[in-house]
């Protein structure tokens, strides 16, 4: 296997072939593996993200990806989909991990001592690669969990039923829908061309940044970058056939979204909104449920993806948690003991709740002395 190294994402169909075949290859494929998931974030970070992509080849063929972003002076990779991915990794056969991972940290060394993996799924074959690589090389590696990821399994025909009734059982949802159809027509539909989710996006995300506002919070999208980085997904996306937004409407007016994908067996529920206006009926929750219910009919869909994230209403939907890991990997001894001491004086904190309370305590205090200092 040979590799090669570019510090951009080539416009090149055959590699985006490839790639993507790759991506459908992995032990559970991801639209955030893809070719366009790493052109939407070099477009849409263009002014702050820097690109290492890492590519294998065996002769002409394509076998190996890591899409990485890299700090040159700092000396420090990381994930490139790191801060827009649910879950990220080295993108190959399995088979061919443990090589493809061994060559790439090889080659990294000189550029970046310092490499951080966040979202990785736990049962990938590039965190058992990259702490056997890293041990061989003199490297520390420190993997520790990261979190669970709420999803709704539908592979068979008796879990798709199951879970149909289960939706159709919720009483505070079916009161909701009831509420709102009192008021107008209510209409569920999943936009998947360009044209239709370009005209919806701007209402999406006023819808956004309206709701955190309220919360005396910033909506991510209000950040132009975020915004720009979203609008070049859903395109390329688009393209091929693997976005989805979804729309609730009341008497033909929009009032709850949820900016999703539809990938190989996988329908991802990604970023939400709803309209302030209708808060009390649950309109997001509502669209979520029949999200949930129409995948049921859909022969292709094996699970909901509910992604990253501890928010409460999950647990009401999740039949099933897929966890993810946050490795290192570093050259330096003293840096690697100081991560997993850390870690492990966090996990002592949070198993005594007072004690990590009091903590937080004196850390605030200390900030806001320093702060007025």
């Amino acid at each position: 296997m040979r590799l090669v190294l570019h510090h951009e994402i080539p416009q090149d169909d055959n590699l985006r072939r490839q790639w993507n075949e790759l991506a459908l290859s992995m032990e559970a494929p991801e639209v955030f593996f893809t070719y366009e998931w790493a052109l939407a974030v070099t477009r849409g970070y263009e002014r702050s993200v820097r690109p290492l992509l890492v590519l294998g080849y065996e002769r002409d063929f394509l076998v190996g990806v890591a899409a990485l972003a890299i700090d040159e002076e700092q000396q420090r990779a990381s994930f490139l989909a790191g801060n827009t991915a649910d879950y990220c990794d080295f993108v190959s056969d399995p088979r061919r991990r443990p090589e493809f991972v061994d060559l790439a940290l090889r080659e990294l060394q000189p550029l970046a001592g310092h490499l951080t993996l966040p979202n990785l799924p736990a049962f990938s074959a590039t965190a058992w690669a990259m702490r056997n690589s890293a041990s061989q090389q003199g490297n520390g590696c420190f993997s520790r969990p990261a979190f669970q990821c709420a999803q709704v399994d539908v592979l068979t025909s008796v879990q798709k039923e199951s879970v149909k009734r289960a939706m159709r059982s919720k009483q505070t949802i079916r009161r909701q829908l009831k509420a709102m159809a009192k008021l107008g027509p209510l209409e569920i539909s999943h936009l998947s061309a360009w044209p239709e989710i370009c005209e919806t996006l701007p209402a999406y995300r006023e819808a956004h940044l309206e709701r955190f506002f309220s919360l005396g919070r910033t909506s991510n999208m209000a950040d132009a970058q975020r915004w720009a980085f979203l609008l070049e997904l859903a395109r390329l996306l688009s393209e091929q056939g693997w976005m989805m937004l979804s729309r609730l409407t009341l008497g033909g007016q929009p009032i709850a979204w949820n900016y999703g994908f539809r990938f190989a067996g996988s329908w991802f529920c990604y970023q939400a909104a709803f309209d302030l206006r209708f808060q009390e009926y649950d309109p997001g929750i509502c669209l979520l449920a029949r999200i949930v219910e129409d995948a049921c009919d859909q022969p292709e869909i094996k699970r909901v993806d509910l992604g990253l994230g501890d928010e409460g209403y999950k647990s009401r939907f999740a039949t099933s948690y897929r966890p993810t890991v946050y490795v290192t990997v570093t050259g330096s001894m003293m840096h690697h003991v100081r991560e997993k001491l850390r870690y492990r004086a966090a996990s002592a904190l949070k198993s005594v709740p007072p004690l990590e309370h009091c903590v937080r305590w004196l850390l605030g205090k200390t900030v806001t002395g320093s702060a007025r200092a």
